[in-house]
Order: C-alpha cells, then structure tokens, then sequence
C-alpha cells in the first residue's frame, strides 16, 4: 500500500479482512488500521513475504513511493502473478513494464490468472516457471509471453 492513499484505504481494507476472518501479517505500519477494524495483526517475517499461506492469511506492508512497491515485488515474487491497484496510468505502466511475472494485471483480481480464463482450457499440475522444450528447438520453443490484464476492478 502506498503510504500516501493508506489513511483512505487501509480503514475499509482492513475492516473487510477482518469481516473476512483474515490474519494480517503486517508491518507497523499496517498495526493501527489492523486493530482499528479488528483484524487479527501479526508481525509480518521476511519468511511471509515469500510464503503462500492458502489460507486466510495474507502480508502486508506499507510503502513511501512504487520504487519501494517494485523493489519489494521483484525481491519477492514467484515470477507467476503480480498486480497493480492504481488510478495512476503511468505507474501502472511502469509496473507492467518493470515486473517481472508470467501475468500482470492492472486494477484487476489475480485470481483471473487461469487457463480457463485465458481461453486455454483446463489447466493441468505442471510448473509454469520453466521452459520445457526439449529437441530440436526454434523460435517458438525459446519464446515465453508476459500477459497484461487491465481492468477497473474486477474481481472472480
């Protein structure tokens, strides 16, 4: 969150996270809001920023400028899905430009991220973080696609 939308924002965020039964792991930053709204806060590790909690967990942290915010996501990403909340064209730009990750998406849900909804079909249980071309290789076999999702807020 940038810090300065995080008094307009993190009020209603967290109050929703908390309507929701979810624990934030969140900097000090996060606490007042947290609390506030009565979500469950915790102290967020370096460990949660890298952890897929799948569950009702999620990290968060509150940053001076998107130099900070990209910084922290290509520290941290798993190269598969980021996003963007922003009204900020430009920002969001750079951030698709700059991110490094298999799909970013801009104003929209990361849950759109899916085989299905990208016209593939059904997905099947394999690594998306690779390229497994094997054999005689050309263009094709040595070229990976970035997709970039815009939207004003939808969500699946």
């Amino acid at each position: 969150m940038h810090r300065d939308a995080a008094a307009r924002v993190l009020p209603g965020v967290m109050a929703e996270l908390a309507a929701a039964g979810v624990t934030v792991h969140g900097d000090e930053d996060t606490r007042g809001y947290a609390e506030t709204a009565g979500a469950r806060w915790v102290p967020v590790t370096p460990e949660d920023d890298d952890t897929e909690f799948l569950s009702l967990d999620i990290s968060a942290r509150v940053v001076d400028d998107l130099d900070a915010a990209i910084t922290h996501v290509q520290e941290h990403t798993s190269g598969h899905t980021e996003a963007i909340v922003t009204a900020d064209r430009d920002a969001a730009r750079r951030f698709t430009a700059e991110v490094d990750a298999a799909a970013v998406l801009v104003n929209a849900s990361t849950r759109f991220t899916d085989g299905g909804e990208f016209g593939f079909g059904a997905e099947i249980g394999i690594s998306t973080q690779k390229l497994h071309a094997r054999g005689p290789m050309a263009l094709p076999e040595l070229t990976t696609t970035k997709w970039v999702v815009e939207g004003d807020g939808q969500v699946r």
